[in-house]
């Protein structure tokens, strides 16, 4: 796989501005419900991992090869905004090279490089990816511990032993990465709004070991990673001309441990009451949510 790094770095394009371009009809203002009337001129890329194709979510548009739903929030931004093109190439297991390699299929089947979908005349483009490339995604499974402690092994113990936080250097890592990824989208694109879309919030403090099979300590270590991502994720949008859209603010009180009608991201046993299977990862509401802030941040 190509890596950022090695790429020559290319100067920063600033991205066009768009909100303009989203015109609200006079009934929504008085109903609260924004409703974007057909708009020329805004052509949507979405790009990203899991958490942006709604892996799990149902329905799913392509389930086989990136687990992309219908009803992710890309998709619900693109029916929102009334754009004139949508490319959806988000993917469940993305990593930032993905953005300019092939990917192999979450079940079967191989998703081109998601840089692909990017032309001259792209507009408006999303993305949510960093948690893969840490390795957050893979390890975080091992953090379920179903019996009080001291029966089983602490994940916050694993991930920082010896005094080597393993995830704070794999984020502090990212950053370079990551600049080059957007300063490259700018290349790709240099008409476009680019919207860095941030992660929810996974659990509140002391996180619930009655409802989820996690100890208090662990739970609150994954947070901490979750929020020093989001950190980083705000600052390098910062830095190279790109908008960051935090969805972890206004997700706190709908974590895994909120009532199942309230939960906006499935907990390592995920619940039942949205259409939505992926352990730690948004359901159905989770994305609506997202959605919301990003609009939100446009407008």
């Amino acid at each position: 796989m190509q890596v950022f790094g090695s790429w020559k770095h290319l100067g920063k394009a600033r991205p066009a501005v768009i909100a303009s371009a989203m015109v609200l009809s006079a009934s929504a203002a008085t109903t609260g419900q924004a409703i974007a009337e057909p708009t020329a001129g805004i052509h949507y890329v979405a790009l990203g991992d899991s958490f942006a194709a709604g892996a799990g979510v149902f329905p799913q548009a392509e389930l086989t090869t990136c687990s992309r739903s219908a009803v992710n929030y890309p998709a619900l931004v693109a029916k929102q905004l009334g754009v004139e093109t949508f490319k959806d190439v988000t993917c469940g297991g993305a990593t930032l090279d993905d953005l300019t390699s092939s990917q192999r299929g979450v079940v079967s089947g191989t998703a081109a490089p998601q840089f692909d979908a990017l032309t001259p005349d792209t507009t408006l483009v999303t993305m949510t990816m960093g948690g893969n490339d840490i390795g957050l995604a893979k390890q975080a499974l091992r953090c379920g511990n179903p019996l009080p402690e001291p029966n089983g092994t602490s994940c916050a113990d694993a991930f920082t032993a010896g005094g080597v936080d393993i995830f704070a250097e794999r984020t502090a890592a990212l950053a370079p990465v990551y600049g080059t990824a957007i300063d490259e989208i700018h290349s790709h694109a240099p008409k476009a709004t680019i919207v860095i879309v941030g992660y929810p919030t996974a659990s509140r403090a002391g996180a619930c070991p009655e409802q989820q099979p996690a100890w208090p300590r662990d739970a609150d270590y994954l947070q901490g990673v979750l929020v020093n991502l989001n950190a980083l994720l705000r600052d390098v949008s910062a830095a190279h001309g790109a908008i960051f859209v935090d969805t972890a603010t206004s997700s706190i009180g709908h974590d895994m441990c909120a009532a199942p009608d309230q939960q906006w991201i499935n907990g390592l046993i995920p619940s039942l009451s949205t259409p939505s299977f992926v352990p730690l990862h948004p359901n159905t509401l989770g994305e609506q949510n997202i959605a919301r802030e990003v609009i939100a941040a446009l407008r």
